[in-house]
């Protein structure tokens, strides 16, 4: 069994909005064990939707809609899925109640346009929406004989609002309780690293990575972070975390120190964590990225303990009056330097009383037109009890992304010596 999920809305596909209710479903439909094969996002065009939706209705056995719903002229998918079925729209007495009584609980006259929410293609079902004007949708169409290979020959549809809270409450509640998965079920699980890139990842990892293994292993990459995401289907969940786990150990054996963290966290969190454990403070200064690391270091539950506190430094003068760094080493060896990096590790390290202090110095611009030009670069310093540790970061494309990993090159090196790596 397999589904696709079309999220309607001009607004989505223009760029205005986001479509996060796609996403959302797919980790649902996974956790009862139905993959999904695609997802689909297409403007108000009630020509368009209904052949979207009758080609989504031939090829899996679920297709989930979120949005065009609403009373407004733009919101077609009702007459978009009575069109792809052949049949007429029909009035359900107790949905356009319903609507009534939301609007009468809110002191507001009902707009006539409203009824419109309570038309439905006929032989559907009604999926009450208690948080919400819009209901639900639920039909079942036949698939061509040539298409239902499986032995499914009815599609299983639901029409659920865009409205995130609303869908959600749908889904769970009216849709969920409908579906299967088969006997099948699928668990996900994600494994962070940084320190190379994306194809030297593959072929550290070898054929852990190859098409076809169960569980399968995919990479994507962040602003220089490295996500390995593991997905593994099964009868069960615990045969699924079986697999998820000696994965999860192999990678760890092949990755060595490029770890720092699975799921949701960042090189931050693991830092703060090192940190704590070792009971040990940490300060930072910052010229080329305007405070990003110490933004990220104070979003951490817990940095309050080992972090003390950091300063932006974007000009000589402020450099010299918060760290000391002495102009005549700046006209000497430049902002953007080895030597300068560490003397602005070392004096905020000083200023601060910290175990540790990380410094950040700008960069140069990056000049594409030119191919004489010098790749732009920062450096990073760490000090600490035991010394000084230099790192040069290269810079390409997008100066955002260059600040961001440049942040990230900072905390790794840090982590990279707290274990000892």
């Amino acid at each position: 069994m397999s589904a696709e999920i079309i999220a309607v809305g001009t607004e989505l596909t223009t760029g205005a909005k986001l479509d996060t209710n796609s996403q959302w479903l797919s980790l649902e439909l996974a956790e009862i064990g139905i993959p999904v094969r695609a997802h689909l996002t297409i403007d108000d065009d009630l020509e368009a939707m209904a052949d979207a939706i009758k080609l989504a209705a031939s090829r899996s056995e679920v297709v989930l809609i979120t949005g065009g719903l609403g009373p407004t002229l733009d919101d077609l998918t009702r007459e978009a899925l009575a069109k792809m079925a052949g049949v007429e729209l029909v009035l359900h007495a107790p949905s356009l109640e319903h609507v009534k009584q939301m609007f009468a609980k809110r002191n507001r006259p009902m707009p006539e346009r409203n009824s419109m929410q309570a038309m439905f293609p006929r032989g559907s079902e009604v999926l009450p929406n208690p948080r919400g004007t819009a209901p639900g949708i639920w039909m079942s169409v036949p698939r061509e004989a040539g298409d239902a290979s499986d032995g499914e020959r009815v599609c299983r549809i639901a029409a659920m609002p865009g409205v995130p809270s609303e869908m959600k409450q749908m889904f769970r509640q009216q849709v969920l309780p409908r579906l299967d998965g088969g006997g099948r079920v699928i668990r996900r699980a994600r494994i962070n690293c940084f320190g190379v890139g994306e194809s030297q990842a593959e072929e550290i990892l070898g054929d852990l990575t190859a098409r076809g293994r169960d569980p399968d292993v995919g990479i994507t990459v962040h602003e220089a972070t490295i996500t390995l995401r593991i997905m593994a289907e099964g009868a069960s969940a615990d045969e699924c975390l079986a697999k998820i786990d000696k994965a999860r150990d192999t990678i760890i054996n092949r990755m060595g120190t490029l770890v720092f963290g699975v799921e949701d966290e960042e090189l931050q969190h693991a830092v703060i964590r090192l940190l704590n454990q070792r009971r040990a403070s940490l300060s930072t200064a910052e010229s080329g990225t305007g405070g990003l690391l110490a933004h990220r270091l104070t979003g951490v539950t817990g940095f309050e303990t080992c972090y003390k506190g950091g300063v932006v430094v974007p000009t000589t003068a402020a450099k010299r009056d918060m760290l000391g760094v002495d102009p005549m080493l700046l006209r000497q060896y430049g902002e953007i330097s080895e030597q300068v990096a560490g003397v602005m590790a070392k004096g905020c390290r000083q200023k601060f009383g910290t175990n540790f202090a990380l410094a950040i110095t700008e960069w140069g611009l990056f000049k594409p037109d030119d191919p004489f030009a010098p790749v732009p670069a920062s450096f990073v310093a760490l000090a600490g009890p035991s010394g000084l540790l230099v790192e040069k970061v290269q810079h390409f494309g997008d100066p955002e992304i260059a600040k961001s990993r440049t942040a990230k090159a900072a905390v790794n090196l840090l982590r990279l010596h707290l274990i000892g790596g």
